[in-house]
């Protein structure tokens, strides 16, 4: 459940995991002023709502001033990035969705007949219905209270709403690029090992200057962003089953436990410890401690 211990400083990130969900998790963010993200991309699918102030939202290629009443989402594997503007105080919460599950509920609804998840065509909408029902869901999640079936009726509720309401694009997929999937496969598969740019252009078999030019364009991020993206995924799943962050950093392929801080942070808002403690202690004891405590530091 959300943590929250009297030490934390105001503009801590508040984490919400319950067991009994394993494939949903949610984060608040009381002052984004506090808190900047590099680019970055999640094996998950993301939805939040912006519920005080504005920022920037950089979505691929664009970039969009958004504000309280909009509700951003982003695709399993987009590059986004949040961030304030001119230190204006601006504040959200964040639900991190396994694509899995969602990508059963849209076979369930009749969105994904081939049972491969539809991504979605908009990212950020001002729909008030769904602004309101993503509050709604967020409140009653983090109450502990509240029964796990209602939980369970909510979450498929609202994501059935989200579905209907903005639906995944129909738009062809844009043109597959084998050799350049290839490269980001060979990454993924290496990505806790040392990786140089010689064993991916072999694995691609791609010349250096074509696989630098093309792979940005073509995946929104370097190919060392990308091994690090994939580094910390890798890490994150190795936090949530509580494993020292010292060797998380080693077994994640980071040169030391500081470059591991620096780039999890950036990536997630949050330092590693923050992030494992509050999953594993709420993983072990689902009724510890009440949502209204504060968030370790």
């Amino acid at each position: 459940m959300m943590l929250n211990p009297p030490d934390a400083p105001a503009q801590a990130p508040r984490f919400w995991r319950d067991a009994r969900l394993p494939f949903i998790e949610a984060r608040t963010i009381a002052d984004g002023r506090k808190v900047t993200y590099t680019r970055h991309a999640h094996e998950h699918f993301s939805i939040g709502a912006i519920i005080s102030g504005r920022s920037y939202y950089h979505h691929g290629a664009q970039t969009f001033e958004i504000s309280a009443g909009t509700v951003v989402l982003m695709n399993p594997g987009d590059v986004h990035a949040c961030n304030p503007i001119d230190d204006a105080p601006w504040s959200y919460h964040m639900l991190y969705l396994d694509t899995p599950w969602l990508t059963d509920l849209q076979y369930q609804l009749g969105f994904s007949p081939d049972r491969g998840y539809r991504p979605f065509s908009t990212p950020h909408s001002r729909d008030a219905l769904l602004y309101s029902g993503l509050l709604a869901l967020y409140g009653l999640l983090v109450d502990e209270q509240a029964e796990l079936l209602q939980k369970q009726s909510a979450l498929v509720s609202y994501f059935t709403d989200v579905q209907q309401r903005l639906n995944p694009s129909r738009a062809p997929l844009r043109e597959a690029n084998h050799k350049l999937e290839r490269a980001a496969d060979y990454i993924r598969a290496h990505c806790t090992d040392t990786v140089t740019l010689e064993d991916i252009c072999l694995a691609a078999e791609l010349s250096p200057s074509y696989l630098i030019r093309a792979f940005k364009l073509y995946y929104g991020l370097t190919p060392h962003a990308f091994l690090v993206n994939q580094r910390i995924q890798f890490a994150r799943s190795q936090l949530r089953n509580g494993e020292l962050i010292a060797d998380v950093a080693l077994a994640a392929g980071f040169a030391d436990q500081a470059h591991f801080q620096r780039a999890f942070k950036q990536h997630f808002a949050a330092t590693p410890g923050q992030y494992r403690d509050v999953l594993t202690s709420s993983a072990n004891n689902p009724h510890w401690p009440p949502a209204t405590r504060p968030l370790r530091g």
